[in-house]
Formats: C-alpha cells, sequence, structure tokens
C-alpha cells in the first residue's frame, strides 16, 4: 500500500516511517525539508509545513497515487508558529477534507488517550477537535489514542528513565497517578495493521499497554530493568511540583509544565484488547521495555543526562563564586599582594583584580546560560592552565598548600574535559 504519513520527523513518526518499509508499504513523508536527515525510511519526501498548510488544495497535489494516509504530528508544547491549533486542528483538518476529494481510502490519526469529554488541557482539546472533525467526515476513519509511549528516543522515555536512574527518586504527591505505556514498537506494529483490518472502521481506539500501574511502580520497574540498586522515594507535594511546573513554562525545552503535570495527575489508561488483538499476542509489560543487553547503555545515557548538568552547574558555581569573592570578599590588599609576587605593577593591580573577576563572572554566566559549549569549554580550560602555569612559575608552594587550591585545578580540568566531550557526542 501507498501511505502518506505526516510527522514521520517525530518519535512515533520515525519508528512508524521504518514500521510501514519494513512490513512492504510504499512510505511517502510529508514534511519540512529542513529536518531530512530524519526521513531514514521514507521512499520519497514532499516538502509539507503544518504551520502553512492550512488548505485543502494544498495537500491535493501530494495525495495522487495515495492509498491511505497516517497522521502522526504532535507537539507537547507550543513554540512560535508551532502552535495546538495549527498543528494538530487547522492542517490535519484540512489534509482530512483533501481525503475525500482524493477518494482516499483509508485515515489514521494519531491522537492522545485523553482527548475525550474530561478533556482540559490545550494538547488535549485540540487533538479532540481534529478526532471529531474526522469522525464527521464520509471516511474510513479510525482514531488511535496512545497512552504513554515508551522508546528508544521518545521524549517521555528519557524523562522516566532518568528520574528512575536518581538515587532518590522524586515523585509528585505519594506517586499513585496512574499510568498504562505502551511499547513504540507495539504501537507501531498496531498502527500497520489497522491499515488492512477492518476491526477498528470508524472507531475511537486506545492503544495502551497491558498493565495500568502507579508512577511510583512504573518508575521502580524502570529503574530494576536498568539493573540499579532497588528505588528510594522522595514524595514532593502538590503544590511544590505546581510551582516548579509553572517554572517550566519558562523553559521552551522543558518537558513540564503546568498542562503536562495536570494530564499527568489525571492519569494515562485504557483498554488494551484492540491493540493485543491487532498484535495477535500481548503487548510489552513495562518489565519488558528495556531488555538485560541494552541495560548498560540505558543505564548510562539516563545516568548522564543528569550528571552532565550537575557537573556544568558545578563548573559555573566555582566561576561565579571566584568572581564575587575577588570582588572584595577576600580582602582587596591581599589580593594585591598575589597579583605583585605573580609580576603584575601595582598601578595595573586593580584592573587585574576586577578585570579578572569580571571574566570570571562572564564564564560563570556563559556555563549556564549558552547552548553550544564547545569553545566556552577551551577558553576554560586554557585559562586555568595559563592561571596554573603562572603560579606554578611564581609561587610553586602553593603545589604544597595543605587546601591544595592548584592541585584543585586538575579534577576541574578533568571535568571540563569531560563535558566537552560528552556533550559533543551528545
Amino acid at each position: 500500500m501507498r501511505v502518506l504519513l505526516t510527522g514521520a520527523s517525530g518519535f512515533i513518526g520515525q519508528h512508524l516511517a521504518a514500521a510501514l518499509a519494513v512490513s512492504g508499504h510504499a512510505v511517502v513523508c510529508a514534511g519540512r525539508r529542513s529536518e531530512v536527515s530524519r526521513y531514514t525510511h521514507c521512499e520519497k519526501l514532499l516538502d509539507a509545513d503544518f504551520t502553512r498548510d492550512k488548505e485543502a488544495a494544498a495537500w491535493l497535489p501530494r495525495l495522487n497515487g495515495i492509498e491511505a494516509v497516517i497522521n502522526a504530528v504532535g507537539i507537547l508544547r507550543e513554540h512560535g508558529t508551532q502552535t495546538f491549533a495549527s498543528l494538530h486542528v487547522e492542517a490535519p483538518c484540512a489534509l482530512f477534507d483533501a481525503c475525500i476529494i482524493a477518494g482516499v481510502g483509508r485515515v489514521i490519526n494519531i491522537s492522545a488517550l485523553g482527548a475525550d469529554e474530561e478533556a482540559r488541557s490545550g494538547y488535549h482539546l485540540s487533538k479532540r477537535r481534529a478526532d471529531r472533525y474526522l469522525a464527521g467526515l464520509p471516511l474510513s476513519w479510525t482514531v488511535v489514542q496512545p497512552s504513554l509511549v515508551y522508546g528508544t528516543g521518545g521524549q517521555s522515555a528519557r524523562l522516566f528513565t532518568t528520574l528512575a536512574s536518581f538515587p532518590l527518586i522524586p515523585l509528585p504527591g505519594d506517586g499513585t497517578q496512574k499510568v498504562q505505556p505502551v511499547h513504540i514498537d507495539d504501537l507501531t506494529a498496531g498502527v500497520v495493521a489497522l491499515l488492512t483490518s477492518d476491526a477498528a472502521i470508524g472507531s475511537v481506539v486506545p492503544f495502551a499497554g497491558p498493565l495500568a500501574l502507579t508512577l511510583r511502580d512504573f518508575l521502580a520497574q524502570l529503574r530494576a530493568s536498568m539493573q540499579l540498586p532497588p528505588a528510594r522515594f522522595l514524595p514532593i507535594p502538590l503544590w511544590l511540583v505546581g510551582t516548579v511546573a509553572r517554572l517550566g513554562e519558562l523553559a521552551p525545552r522543558s518537558l513540564l509544565d503546568a498542562e503536562t503535570l495536570n494530564m499527568l495527575l489525571r492519569g494515562s489508561v485504557g483498554d488494551p484488547g484492540l491493540l493485543e488483538s491487532l498484535l495477535g499476542r500481548r503487548a510489552r509489560r513495562p518489565h519488558q521495555f528495556i531488555t538485560a543487553a541494552e541495560a548498560p547503555w540505558v543505564r548510562t545515557t539516563a545516568q548522564l543526562s543528569w550528571l552532565l548538568p550537575l557537573l556544568r552547574w558545578s563548573v559555573a558555581v566555582v566561576w561565579i563564586v571566584t568572581g564575587v569573592v575577588s570582588l572584595g570578599l577576600y580582602p582587596t590588599d591581599s589580593s594585591y599582594q598575589l597579583l605583585y609576587r605573580v609580576g603584575v605593577p601595582a598601578a595595573l593591580a586593580p584592573l587585574f583584580l576586577y578585570g579578572a573577576a569580571g571574566l570570571d563572572l562572564a564564564l560563570g554566566a556563559a556555563t549556564l546560560l549558552m547552548r553550544h559549549r564547545q569553545a566556552l569549554w577551551l577558553v576554560q580550560a586554557a585559562l586555568i592552565l595559563f592561571y596554573t602555569i603562572v603560579i606554578s612559575i611564581r609561587m610553586p608552594e602553593f603545589w604544597l598548600h595543605p587546601y591544595g587550591p592548584l592541585l584543585k585545578n586538575v579534577p576541574l580540568l578533568a571535568v571540563i574535559a569531560l563535558l566537552y566531550s560528552l556533550e559533543k557526542r551528545r
């Protein structure tokens, strides 16, 4: 079957494109050419933009020879022109209208569990609008509503494995929120099966895993699968979690905001019967999400997700505190005496002292704020080496100081080297 797939550059879309190709379907992807590297399993890429293509006429030329359409476009957070209205409602509805005109035989819309009468979040409400619109059209349609989806490359998988790898796992409240996670491979296999099945035509169907469990139990199972010691939990009052979620709205890349927190608190459970019927087997249980062979890689990746930021913040604190101390917390006369000993003329001592303090503060701020830090790490390493060499020549006794002011530069340089290497690779 020749299938037009939208959202093929996303997490679900990429896995779905691979599953379709393996099953022998010809996959035509519609998306932005700026993301061409992500369309690895597409036979053909058609330039399309859901922030722009909101009329059926824009989609008709792309539907020539297409037998089925799968819409997998979705965002959790709005950003700029990427709004829920555009990506979840206006462009998909235009695509569905074009499917009627073009005579497309099968349309599947990937929605979300929770896009129902009780929906309150902008995400769920927008998904529900598109679902309802599709349901009113004279098409052979199916709306698939996945629960929490787990799989390599997924934002939710990264979030939950990171949380599960903490030495002390924070929980919203008592962690009794219900989740019923489904593995990405089961989700995509179910969608592929729907293309040739009449079982769910004209239906809104949940795609949920076989087991509903609490968030606490889900994180404990992920931790055990990563071959880490038994989980220890730290319940966080919901008012505090809510405050953090509201602060998360200020960070565009944050997965936690007020809406996602409310969706988590509501829970995400559904009947796994249809999915398992399509699969012809039981869907994977959470303890099977991470295999023994995958565990070392998943564990290391999860731990680095919080260890690298921790190291980065630690380096930033060193620079900032050093700068603040140099501005006057440490006796100025004593600072001048150190500068005299390394050869700085008395007339230039204030310039060197306050200039170095300002540089330290700037490096600390850049460590926190810059997104691409490879050059910054090199600058910091060079500056530390310069300080170390100068002081070693002019005041070698500092190597024997009981507090190790120079010796501490060795682990600091090692941390910077680690950050330079791993952040570049990630």
